[in-house]
């Protein structure tokens, strides 16, 4: 009969594979994969054999060498018996064969018990170290349930008294007479049927066995997610940030990133790139100095570090489990979504899932960055930009994110905050919240909780004093509405960063403290009493007759963390403090002209602090004001003399296109006033031009340019004279303060400086 040759590496039976043939190794070595492990035979060995008893394979055999076998039909028992009989040399083989497999077996059945004890060793050990630490620390513990459901192994193991059994015949055999057992008909066939079943049994002890550890293994790394390696993981994490000790737990850890190395795991469970992304964010915690920004780090060194976002995202904010899951799963629907803007039902339902996640995240994240002194830049990446996945944003925008997260440490300056900062200051006490779109701000919702009667006395004073519970409104009642404001298409709104939203360059985008100076010098160079406030000073009250005096409020500019093309107004004032900063929302990165913008949302404060100053008879043009004469000139702009045929046409069509909102129509033209009035190009017909010149009058530096346009004269005459005559007496207040010998307050001479902002140099008071 001839040999057949097999190439190293190739199978020659497979697992389930239908036994049909022994074959006998003549040359070469063959491995054979068991559960949990296998075992070589080699030269005089037989493939099969210990199948005989088995329609199918239970073992896998692969050459570890080309390998020559010399094949032997098994049509059935009878088939087997005639061979072994009539050929003892064969029978010997196959005898010891099965003997030295079984031996083989025993010992990997011994291995795989201390193997199983030892796993569920650790898993008790990594299990109770966690939940020390957890109650060291004061940290809910959050481990899987799956955990609870493994027991101590106690399978049933094979028969100890086999192993010698089988040894005793393996020597019996061997020796000089085993030619007498050989002869003895059906003897051989016994031993091998035996021994083919005793060796069925010994397998599946191994299988049980191998089951066993992969259900531990499955704890450590699950395709869900929510397994023993993120569990820890999220603690070292969050040990390290805080400076806590953490060491016992890394080296837990560093156990676990063995276990892909040591048992096979479903692709799903992502065990190697896992392993792999912890290794990258270890390194990093332990260069705190890279993982906190370095803006001289190239742009592969900072992808590198920004590899994971995500997770290191969701590592820090320690969600529950069935949050972070549904939100890592939402991101990557939406990563993989072709049309990010798409308005079919499927997309906007992800979109507004994504956005109650986005929400709900950045207030957990908030509120952890409490107790982190440093945090990470990914962190401060997702509250600053709205970033959470550098695949999202695009590698280009990823690295200009980073450096500029790198440099954001001056909250505040010229008036211009971060969100991220605004909350910051909310909750140390520098700033009060927001009112709602309900118009309530955070002492009317005290208030409604004490007339609900649903809280103690003891509890509403705690939760006027709770600086927590003020970011928290903050949260619910600005963060959700002026994020989608901003961004400016509500129709696809979603507040993670993408570059899809990326309209021009980030850095020349992005909203600075200078370029919001920049612009507000701009337009307060053509209407510079536009943030001035009338008041009274009550220290000097005395002195000042009660002299009204103006204040100058520069707005505060949130810079809400996307990349958006909308500025607007949120509110006029602060609470009800009149004599405070106005609101002004902005994206950090916004795709439009800045100066544009400022000049729109002024449009808008001065309509409403109008509005506000009037109350109830902001249109009632008795009482003369902005509000209440361009409400008039619009109500009645059909009856108005002085418009021609054409302007009313204009107005009409101007009217239709702000869809009959007087404010829009004021906000438009005030847009106008500034970008072409201010320049010397008329724009506005006669009426809104008088209203405008009277309420937002340009400066007295103008006026050279503007004396020589006939439609200005008239309107610079009558200004100068009523300004002449408001510091005149001004002037008379001076000097009888002077002449009484009593000092003459700041205000005033600050007020005499005002008022003369309209006047030419030759009436400037000396």
């Amino acid at each position: 009969m001839a040999g057949i040759t097999i190439e190293n590496s190739k199978t020659i039976c497979s697992f389930e594979q239908p036994v049909t043939t022994l074959y006998l190794i003549t040359q070469g070595r063959v491995k054979v994969r068991c559960p949990g492990g296998f075992y070589q035979i080699g030269v005089g060995d037989v493939v099969g054999i210990c199948e005989i008893c088995s329609d199918i394979h239970f073992l896998e055999y692969t050459a570890s060498e080309e390998t020559t076998l010399m094949p032997y039909p098994l049509t059935g028992m009878d088939a087997l018996d005639n061979l072994l009989q009539k050929r003892p040399s064969i029978a010997k083989l196959f005898v010891l064969s099965l003997f030295r497999q079984f031996n083989a077996m025993m010992e990997q059945s011994s291995l795989s018990e201390v193997n199983s004890s030892e796993l569920y060793r650790k898993l008790r050990t990594h299990c109770e170290l966690y939940e020390a630490l957890c109650s060291q620390h004061s940290i809910q513990s959050r481990l899987p349930a799956e955990v609870d459901e493994i027991e101590a192994y106690l399978e049933e193991t094979p028969d100890e008294w086999l192993n010698k059994y089988y040894f005793s015949l393996q020597r019996v055999y061997r020796g000089d007479h085993s030619h007498i057992l050989l002869q003895e008909p059906g003897l051989s066939l016994g031993i091998l049927r035996k021994g083919s079943l005793d060796l069925f049994k010994t397998y599946r002890v191994l299988d049980a066995q191998s089951q066993y550890r992969s259900r531990i293994v499955n704890c450590y790394f699950n395709p869900s997610g929510n397994d023993m390696f993120d569990t820890l993981t999220k603690l070292y994490y969050r040990l390290c940030q805080a400076g806590q000790d953490s060491g016992a737990l890394y080296e837990s850890i560093q156990q676990i990133l063995q276990l892909p190395e040591q048992y096979e795991l479903p692709p799903e469970s992502e065990a190697v790139s896992r392993v792999e992304a912890f290794r990258k964010k270890s390194e990093a915690l332990a260069h705190p100095e890279i993982a906190q920004g370095n803006k001289d780090g190239s742009d592969s060194d900072i992808l590198h570090l920004l590899d994971g976002s995500l997770e290191t995202i969701l590592d820090f904010a320690g969600l529950e489990k069935e949050k972070e899951t549904a939100f890592r799963e939402h991101v990557a629907a939406y990563r993989a979504s072709s049309d990010k803007s798409s308005t079919d039902d499927e997309c906007s339902r992800l979109r507004r899932m994504l956005t109650d996640e986005f929400n709900f995240l950045y207030s957990e994240v908030f509120e952890r960055s409490l107790t982190v002194p440093d945090l990470p830049v990914p962190v401060r990446m997702f509250l600053y930009f709205g970033y959470v996945d550098e695949k999202l944003a695009g590698e280009e925008n990823s690295v200009i994110l980073y450096r500029l997260a790198c440099f954001m440490n001056t909250p505040g300056q010229a008036g211009v905050y971060t969100f991220y900062d605004w909350l910051m200051s909310i909750y140390n006490g520098e700033k009060n919240p927001s009112r709602s779109e309900l118009d309530e701000d955070f002492d009317d919702f005290i208030h409604q909780q004490k007339r609900k009667n649903v809280l103690t006395a003891a509890e509403l004073a705690a939760l006027e004093n709770n600086a927590l519970e003020k970011v928290r409104y903050e949260l619910q009642n600005l963060f959700p509405s002026a994020n989608k404001v901003t961004f400016g298409r509500i129709a696809a709104f979603c507040p993670l960063f993408t570059s899809e939203n990326v309209l021009k360059d980030l850095n020349s985008s992005f909203i600075t403290p200078d370029r919001i100076s920049s612009a507000l010098n701009m337009l307060k160079g053509i209407d510079f009493s536009a943030f001035y406030r009338e008041t009274i000073d009550y220290e000097s009250s005395q002195a000042m007759n009660r002299e009204p005096i103006h204040v100058e409020y520069l707005p505060d500019i949130i810079l809400m963390p996307n990349a958006g093309i909308r500025g607007s107004l949120w509110q006029e004032i602060e609470g009800r403090k009149r004599n405070s900063p106005s609101r002004m929302i902005l994206p950090v990165f916004y795709m439009e002209n800045l100066e544009t913008a400022m000049v729109r949302m002024t449009g808008e404060f001065r309509w409403e602090m109008c509005k506000r100053i009037q109350s109830g008879r902001w249109n009632d043009v008795s009482e003369p004001s902005l509000t209440s004469e361009y409400f008039d000139y619009i109500q009645f702009y059909k009856k108005n003399s002085e418009l021609s045929k054409d302007a009313k046409e204009k107005l009409q069509n101007s009217l239709a296109r702000a869809k009959n909102s007087f404010r829009e129509m004021f906000v438009r033209d005030y847009i106008t006033w500034i970008l072409y009035e201010g320049s010397g190009s008329a724009r506005l017909n006669k009426v809104a031009r008088k209203i405008l010149f009277t309420y937002c009058p340009f400066p007295a530096s103008m006026d050279g340019s503007l004396e020589q346009n006939p439609m200005y004269s008239e309107l610079l005459s009558r200004q100068k004279i009523l300004t002449a005559q408001r510091v005149h007496k001004l002037e008379i207040l001076r000097q009888r303060l002077k002449n009484s010998g009593t000092g003459i307050p700041d205000c005033l001479e600050h007020e005499i400086v005002f008022a003369s902002r309209s006047l030419d140099n030759d009436q400037q008071p000396a």
